[in-house]
């Protein structure tokens, strides 16, 4: 059964801050006080029975400067970025199939962990793929070979799993989920290698027939009843894989944007679909962004620079500074977490703490450095990692046992939702400093008037410090290895 993760939940619900009644009515901004205010606090810990779990609300009272040995996060809910797209997982083919193995109650349980706003983690964004990917039980694509007009365009083989999937998941975050697209290849036939495997290139006399595809591909979906938001152009265009891949360099992908993806939307009423250039790893995501962004006929076709946590996070660092040069020189594109998983799963090692605290790291240093939405790799997958068609099985933050029937929950699921559940979409990102380096911190002010502020402590020793709000403070403990979010109403 789903975890009682959320006991005393609803004390985070209670009424919107007098500031927010105030901006609403007179139209104005107001200034933010945390006086007679009090913070909710949910805490998961290691080496403790805390799972996302409300402990006691804390009160602020007036606090003088801090001295220099004090430790405290500051928060400034007056200083705002970016708006919050929203936060969640992909539904991938391998998702889909682990699901329906699964017993009808274990479904339900699933549904409601990751979808529900008050029962679960309250996941708002999705993506999917265009045809196969690695996390497929084999490769395929929607058109006959050599099918140059698409005719025989069809997206049965997802009827079986992944629609279905798709729609119980839009059902559970009730009815509304932001839903974007991928693909991974071209049909064989498209391409130099004449695969979908193993990178290769499209063919440049196929270029405007995969243009046509995507659109094939997304409108044939919203009629089945699942709307699309918006979409990337390849998924990791500078990998050659065992699996399905694609290589386009920046030039490429710049003109293919420019001269016929970006045109072809436009033509067939797709324009206001968000599109995402790049979706592959930190390490040069500025070499593409400047590429793509400084030619202003393709610039005009990009919402967004997509990115994915791969290759660069070794050692002490995971090139963030590459996310704050991007948003820094082309502060009207949008930057989002387009996949991020870890691999060479273990089934032993499901219980590894190390897997949450790399997603807390990832996500409170990305939302820190400008990034709106962040996408988790697969919502599920079984005992083995997979199923995978060329054994690249990974970790998920829920899996699937098929052989008991019954969840597990990994302690990323946990560390996601620390932000999922309390930061929304429409949330800006406020000002949150920490003055240790073990304790890391991102903030968010809700469009209902409540701040979410996230501490995360990878650490081994426990920390007495304040959450200081204007001159406001509230003292609070951070346990060994431990995320902690406080929701101020």
């Amino acid at each position: 059964m789903l975890p009682k993760l959320f006991s005393g939940l609803l004390l985070a619900a209670l009424a919107i801050g007098s500031n927010a009644t105030a901006q609403k009515a007179t139209g104005k901004p107001q200034p933010y006080s945390v006086a007679g205010k009090k913070a909710q606090v949910f805490t998961t810990a290691a080496n403790t029975p805390l799972r996302m779990a409300a402990g006691e609300a804390l009160a602020f009272k007036p606090e003088a400067q801090p001295l220099e040995t004090q430790v405290c996060i500051f928060v400034d809910p007056t200083k705002t970025f970016q708006t919050m797209l929203g936060i969640g997982g992909a539904l991938t083919d391998a998702a889909a199939e682990t699901f329906a193995k699964l017993p009808k109650a274990a479904q339900q349980e699933f549904l409601q962990a990751y979808y529900s706003p008050t029962k679960g983690i309250g996941y708002t964004l999705a993506r999917t793929s265009i045809h196969s990917t690695d996390f497929s039980s084999g490769p395929y694509n929607y058109v006959a070979d050599k099918d140059e007009s698409l005719k025989s365009f069809s997206v049965k083989h997802d009827e079986q799993f992944r629609i279905p999937f798709i729609k119980q998941a839009q059902a559970a975050a009730g009815g509304k989920l932001t839903m974007y697209v991928t693909p991974w290849s071209p049909p064989a036939w498209m391409k130099d290698n004449n695969s979908m495997l193993q990178g290769g290139k499209l063919l440049p006399q196929y270029r405007q027939n995969w243009a046509d595809y995507y659109v094939k591909f997304i409108k044939t979906y919203e009629q089945l009843g699942i709307p699309i938001w918006g979409l990337s152009v390849q998924n990791e265009p500078m990998a050659k894989q065992k699996w399905e891949s694609c290589i386009f360099t920046a030039e490429e992908e710049r003109d293919f944007v420019r001269d016929y993806l970006g045109p072809t939307l436009k033509k067939n009423g797709l324009g206001d679909r968000k599109l995402i250039a790049w979706d592959h790893n930190r390490d040069q995501i500025f070499q593409r962004a400047s590429t793509i962004l400084d030619d202003p006929k393709a610039a005009q076709y990009v919402w967004g620079i997509g990115y994915h946590w791969y290759e660069t996070w070794t050692g002490s660092g995971m090139l963030f500074d590459n996310l704050k040069n991007v948003h820094e020189a082309y502060p009207n594109t949008n930057l989002i977490f387009t996949e991020g998983c870890i691999e060479k799963f273990n089934f032993d090692k499901v219980g590894d703490w190390a897997l949450g605290e790399r997603y807390g790291h990832s996500m409170i240093n990305d939302f820190n450095n400008g990034t709106v939405g962040w996408t988790d790799w697969n919502v599920l997958l079984d005992e083995t990692g997979g199923p995978n068609h060329v054994q690249n099985f990974c970790y998920a933050p829920i899996i699937g046992d098929t052989r008991s029937g019954k969840l597990l929950y990994t302690n990323s699921y946990y560390y996601i939702g620390h932000f999922s559940k309390f930061i929304r979409p429409g949330a800006k990102r406020i000002t949150s400093s920490s003055n240790r380096d073990h304790l890391s911190t991102t903030a968010f002010l809700n469009p209902d008037g409540k701040v979410a502020v996230v501490v995360m402590n990878d650490s081994d020793k426990k920390q007495d410090f304040q959450l200081w709000v204007q001159n406001q403070a509230t003292a609070a403990v951070s346990q060994p290895h431990s995320i902690m979010t406080f929701v101020v109403n």
